[in-house]
């Protein structure tokens, strides 16, 4: 009898190891596949994340500073390209006053004054502006020249008033 209980007993413990050793390899093998799943996410992330970085070294290239070609065109008539920046932004910014629209956006304000927020000199030729009232907001397109007194002339070719909703 004390035979057959060996017996049952190796039994019982072969099984029950051979249980284990089944359910810890499915355990490591899911784990395995997380692990995997998330590497590829990671990686995924990171050619994103790369993507965006070059999209952003891209954006640059249309201001008036990081353009070679812009530079050049000024730099050849002798004017300095930060010193174009500088003036066109003061002047820009610059008719922005307490009670009255900005005279540079061509909308007048509805809720408040006109005034412009952002520009971005786009090259020697170009410039995007963005303006609001506080409740509605719109883009304007400049074209801008500089004489050879060094005046600058500005143009409002083309602007655009957001819908409300």
């Amino acid at each position: 009898m004390s035979k057959n209980l060996l017996l049952y007993l190796f039994i019982f413990s072969l099984l029950f190891t051979i249980f284990i050793y089944v359910n810890d390899k499915k355990i490591l093998d899911s784990r395995d596949a997380d692990i995997q799943a998330l590497r590829e996410e990671v990686q995924n992330l990171e050619l994103k994340n790369d993507s965006i970085a070059l999209l952003n070294k891209n954006s640059d290239y249309f201001t008036l500073l990081d353009n070679g070609d812009a530079m050049s065109y000024f730099e050849d008539r002798g004017i300095e390209a930060v010193t174009v920046s500088e003036a066109i932004e003061n002047e820009l910014i610059g008719h922005n006053e307490v009670n009255t629209d900005n005279s540079y956006v061509p909308f007048a304000g509805m809720d408040g004054n006109m005034h412009i927020n952002k520009i971005k000199i786009l090259n020697h030729k170009w410039i995007i502006a963005d303006f609001t009232d506080g409740t509605y907001w719109g883009e304007v397109f400049f074209t801008y020249s500089i004489d050879e007194e060094g005046k600058l002339d500005l143009k409002a070719e083309k602007s655009f008033l957001y819908p409300s909703n």
